[in-house]
C-alpha cells in the first residue's frame, strides 16, 4: 500500500497539498539519515575523508547509479544538478561564428540561458524546434526536430521529459534523426531517473544529464552527467581545478571543497525506491497521474495537454482562467494556489495557461479532488 500509508517516510508538511514532486523532489527520512551519517564521517576526520574515503565512495556510488540507469560507472560523473551538467557540455563544445545549436520550444529555461550564453560568446545562433502542442504525437516531434537541423547545426539539446509541458519525448527516435544528420545530442534528463526506466546506452545520445534529487528522492543537489566514451576527452567541469588534464573522473570528482554527501547517499535512495516497488512504483505513479488528469479535466471541464504514449508521472491540464495567457497571469494563479497551501506549477504555453501535476508514492486520488476544488475557487471566485 502506498499513498497515506507511506507519508511517514517523509518530513513533508502534510497540511500542504504536495502535487509537485517534479520541481524539487523530496528526500525521505532514511536517505537524509544516510547523508547525515556521511557528513558525520566527513567532519570527524576531514583530511582523511577527502583524500582516502571520498574517492572510493564516489566510485561505489557511480557503480550503484550505473546499475540503475543502464550505464557503466566509468562513464558517469557527479554534478549538483542537470543545469550544471549541461553547462559543462555546452562550455566544452567548440562553437564558431554562424554555427547553430538546436533547442526545443518547451526546453527548460535555465538550460536555454546557458545555450544563449555560449552561442552569444561564439557568434553562433540558437535554432528553436517547434513542439506541436497540445496532445502531440512522437513522430510529429521527431519530424519537427529533423526539419530544424541544418548543415550548421553543431549540437542538439533535447529534453527527455519537458519541464513546462511534461511531455515524454521519443529520445531514441530523436537521437537517430540527429545522428543521421551528423549532429551530436545532449539530453536534459532532469525528470528521467526514478520516473522512467532508463537504459542510457540504448538511448544512444552523446551526453545525458540527470537529476537524482527529483524522482529518485536523493538529497538536494544530486545530479550526474553521463558521457559516451568518445565524448569524454574534451569534456570539462564548469569549475576547473586540480584534476585538469588528468582525465574525465579526475576533473569532475574534485572541483574544490564541497559537501558531496548527497552523491554518496544515492545507494540509499535507490534502495528506498526499490523498497517502495521499483518498476511497480513507477507504473503506479504513472497510472495515478493519468487518473488524476482525467479527474481534473472532468471537474474543471478542460482538456489535457498530453496523452499516451507521451506521458508518465507528470501531466498538464489546461486551466479555465480568463485573460491573456501571459507568464504574469500564470504566476498570479500560482501564488493563489500557494496561498491555499497547494503546490502546482503554472505555465503559459501556446496561448493558454496550463497546470502541471505530479504523482509520487505519497499521493492518492483524493489529493487531486481537493486540488480541483482549490482551482475552481481560484479561477472562478
Amino acid at each position: 500500500m502506498l499513498g497515506r500509508t507511506v507519508r511517514n517516510e517523509w518530513a513533508l508538511d502534510w497540511d500542504w497539498l504536495h502535487i509537485n514532486h517534479g520541481s524539487f523532489g523530496a528526500a525521505p527520512r532514511v536517505v537524509l539519515a544516510e547523508q547525515q551519517d556521511w557528513r558525520r564521517r566527513m567532519e570527524a576526520r576531514p583530511s582523511w575523508f577527502m583524500h582516502h574515503i571520498l574517492p572510493r565512495a564516489l566510485s561505489e556510488a557511480a557503480e550503484q547509479l550505473g546499475g540503475f540507469v543502464g550505464a557503466e560507472a566509468k562513464d558517469i560523473v557527479f554534478v549538483e544538478n542537470v543545469t550544471a551538467g549541461c553547462n559543462a557540455v555546452l562550455r566544452s563544445v567548440r562553437l564558431r561564428p554562424h554555427d547553430e545549436v538546436l533547442v526545443l520550444a518547451h526546453g527548460y529555461q535555465a538550460v536555454r540561458n546557458a545555450v544563449r550564453y555560449v552561442t552569444d560568446r561564439a557568434g553562433a545562433r540558437i535554432i528553436e524546434a517547434t513542439v506541436p502542442f497540445p496532445r502531440p504525437q512522437p513522430a510529429a516531434i521527431a519530424a519537427s526536430i529533423g526539419a530544424a537541423l541544418t548543415p550548421r547545426t553543431r549540437l542538439a539539446v533535447i529534453d527527455h521529459i519537458t519541464s513546462p509541458s511534461a511531455l515524454v519525448l521519443p529520445v531514441e527516435d530523436i537521437v537517430a534523426v540527429c545522428r543521421s544528420a551528423g549532429v551530436p545530442v545532449l539530453i536534459d534528463g532532469a525528470h528521467g531517473p526514478g520516473q522512467l526506466p532508463l537504459d542510457l546506452r540504448a538511448i544512444g545520445a552523446d551526453w545525458y544529464a540527470g537529476n537524482c534529487h527529483k524522482w529518485l528522492c536523493a538529497p538536494k543537489g544530486c545530479g550526474f552527467l553521463w558521457a559516451a566514451p568518445s565524448r569524454q576527452a574534451d569534456l570539462h567541469p564548469v569549475t576547473i581545478s586540480h584534476g585538469f588534464g588528468k582525465g574525465f573522473h579526475a576533473e569532475f570528482d574534485w572541483t574544490g571543497t564541497t559537501d558531496r554527501t548527497a552523491f554518496l547517499s544515492i545507494g540509499a535512495a535507490i534502495d528506498f525506491h526499490h523498497r517502495l516497488g521499483g518498476p511497480s512504483l513507477m507504473a503506479r505513479n504513472a497510472a495515478l497521474a493519468a487518473e488524476a488528469s482525467a479527474l481534473l479535466c472532468e471537474r474543471l471541464d478542460v482538456e489535457p495537454g498530453c496523452e499516451e504514449p507521451m506521458t508518465n508521472a507528470m501531466r498538464v491540464i489546461r486551466v479555465p482562467l480568463a485573460g491573456a495567457a501571459t507568464p504574469k497571469l500564470a504566476n498570479e494563479l500560482r501564488d493563489r494556489l500557494l496561498s491555499e497551501r497547494a503546490d502546482a506549477p503554472i505555465h503559459a504555453i501556446g496561448g493558454s495557461i496550463w497546470m502541471r501535476i505530479s504523482a509520487h508514492a505519497y499521493n492518492e486520488i483524493d489529493d487531486y479532488e481537493r486540488l480541483a476544488g482549490i482551482v475552481r475557487v481560484a479561477c472562478y471566485g
